[in-house]
């Protein structure tokens, strides 16, 4: 694979001398969803599927992008004195968004780079893909530019910053965050109030995660999710006049229900409870797995995606489908939806010996209902991202 990549890289750029190799995973949010961008805490962790990148600085002023997944839209070229965002640039408003981003922060290019990506994450599949190449970009520019002073966080947080104001996605810090910071074997318990975290080992001695790709990705997620984010603020500014808090994420369940009322709006009121008890979730859920209790983490994970279905309605047909199919299963310990929602994945803790029912059953059951044919990938906790040798 890394030969192909760099013989299409000598391909495009006339050759390979001073290429550089890198790479930046996807990650599954195992709990703790809609939660980041409201104060609460999140548990993400890093795959060992992502997106590999080639880069060498120029010595003019042009930026090249290229993606073999997306070759059609050949070497997309812009120029450093004009990084603005163009529809035609299409995939490459995320690199350059970071090109950008890094610019804004005071971290100029002087001169322009060749890059080629490649990339085994399903695309449009909640895996994170636009993270995992903002973040792979940080690292490249980070490293061929000497910007040393720039720390893993400080890549996620810039990745962030493109995403909200350059790509116009006001996503959390979630995403960019588990694909920085990832360790193998380990998920992320993250604060994002504070941006403290913790590495929590993830030991599944006889069960595996298994992601589920519902092979949908429904047009609303991104002007639904900002329309979370909203309502999420006008509850938030409402409690506040009652109640001396940050983020809805410093609220227990027994204080939101005392104080609720003063939402004033059943829509705002049920999408605020998602975000108490889905914070207060997580954080039981990451002391059941230090407990070693997997089965009372399953189970949290089934009352996430009843939550996230009924009170912040971000789950769809598709999605519920696999879901209660996932459910019916013996060997199953727990199943929700991941990501923004409203299509892409479950992502759930199967039994080794129920696996191979788990892939057939649900796989029969949801083309005979949906029509069209599931994903499965049994996938392994990596490490964020890097430069390869």
């Amino acid at each position: 694979m890394k030969e192909t990549l760099f013989a299409k890289f000598a391909e495009l750029y006339g050759d390979d001398n001073d290429a550089r190799f890198y790479f930046s995973p996807g990650r599954v949010n195992l709990i703790g969803e809609h939660t980041d961008y409201n104060g609460g805490h999140v548990f993400p962790c890093a795959l060992t599927i992502g997106t590999y990148g080639i880069a060498r600085p120029r010595t003019d002023r042009l930026l090249h992008f290229y993606s073999m997944n997306l070759d059609h839209f050949g070497v997309v070229e812009v120029s450093l004195d004009d990084l603005s965002y163009q529809a035609a640039y299409n995939w490459a408003n995320y690199p350059l968004g970071m090109v950008w981003a890094f610019a804004e922060k005071g971290y100029v290019l002087e001169h322009g780079l060749d890059m080629l990506i490649w990339g085994n994450i399903p695309n449009g599949s909640g895996l994170s893909s636009s993270a995992s190449l903002e973040v792979l970009t940080g690292v490249v520019l980070r490293d061929l530019y000497g910007f040393d002073a720039l720390g893993m966080t400080d890549l996620a947080l810039y990745g962030q910053y493109s995403e909200n104001n350059f790509n116009g996605c006001n996503c959390g810090i979630m995403d960019q965050f588990a694909v920085a910071n990832g360790k193998k074997d380990n998920a992320i318990f993250l604060d994002t109030a504070d941006l403290s975290f913790e590495y929590a080992p993830v030991v599944l001695t006889d069960s595996k995660i298994i992601i589920t790709n519902s092979k949908v990705k429904h047009s609303l997620v991104d002007s639904e999710y900002n329309t979370r984010r909203s309502e999420c603020a006008d509850a938030l500014k409402a409690l506040q006049t009652v109640l001396d808090i940050k983020g809805l994420g410093d609220l227990d369940m027994e204080t939101f229900e005392k104080h609720k009322s003063v939402i004033g709006d059943e829509v705002k009121e049920r999408r605020a409870k998602h975000a108490v008890a889905e914070n207060q979730r997580t954080i039981e859920a990451v002391a059941a797995l230090g407990a070693g209790d997997i089965e009372r983490f399953g189970q949290l994970m089934n009352q996430s995606h009843v939550s996230l279905r009924d009170d912040y309605e971000v789950s769809c047909e598709e999605i519920d489908i696999l879901v209660d199919l996932a459910w019916k299963i013996p060997g199953v310990l727990g199943s929700r939806i991941t990501g923004g929602g409203f299509g892409g994945c479950t992502v759930s803790i199967v039994k080794n010996d129920s696996i191979d029912a788990f892939i057939e059953t649900v796989g029969k059951a949801y083309l005979e209902k949906v029509g069209h044919e599931a994903e499965f990938y049994t996938v392994e906790i990596g490490d964020g991202a890097r430069r390869l040798s």
